[in-house]
C-alpha cells in the first residue's frame, strides 16, 4: 500500500479506515433502509437497476427466459460487488471513494437480495396460503366425523 500523498493531493485511505470499510461492507444488515439504485455501471454497462428489478417484481410467474436473464443478472452484480470490494482493500483511494464504493454496495446487495426473493411469494400470499391449507384440514376432519 501506498502511504502519503497521492498525485492528486489527496491523501489515501489509512489501513484502520480501509478495514472498516471492509468490514462495514460484508455485513448484510448494510442493506436496511438501502434504496435500490435507479442505475449502476455493472463490468462497463449502464443497467437500470430500479427498472430491472421492479419489472420482475411484476410478473405472476417467472418464466424460464426470464429466470436465466435474472440469474445472469444476480451473477453480474456480484462479481461488480466483489470488483468493488477489491478497491476497497487494494487501490490507492481516498476515504471518500471508499465511502462511496461502500455505499454503492450496499445497493448492490439490496438488488441482489430483491432479485432473490422473487420466487418467494409475498407474506400476505404465504398468509392466504396458510388460511386455506388450514380450511381444507378443517373441512377434511368435519367430512371425516360419523
Amino acid at each position: 500500500m501506498v502511504t502519503g500523498e497521492r498525485s492528486d493531493g489527496e491523501t489515501p485511505i489509512g489501513e484502520r479506515k480501509r478495514q472498516r470499510l471492509l468490514d462495514k461492507s460484508r455485513r448484510r444488515s448494510g442493506t436496511i433502509g438501502t434504496d435500490l439504485p435507479e442505475t449502476i455501471t455493472v463490468q462497463g454497462t449502464d443497467v437500470d437497476l430500479r427498472e430491472f428489478v421492479f419489472e420482475c417484481q411484476r410478473l405472476e410467474a417467472i418464466p424460464e427466459d426470464e429466470r436465466e436473464r435474472i440469474e445472469e443478472m444476480k451473477n453480474r452484480l456480484r462479481r461488480e460487488r466483489l470488483a468493488r470490494r477489491q478497491r476497497i482493500a487494494e487501490d490507492d483511494i481516498t476515504e471518500a471513494e471508499a465511502e462511496r464504493l461502500v455505499d454503492s454496495i450496499s445497493g448492490l446487495d439490496r438488488a441482489i437480495n430483491a432479485l432473490e426473493g422473487l420466487d418467494e411469494p409475498s407474506y400476505t400470499e404465504q398468509l392466504r396460503r396458510k388460511k386455506i391449507e388450514d380450511a381444507e384440514k378443517l373441512l377434511s376432519l368435519i367430512e371425516q366425523r360419523p
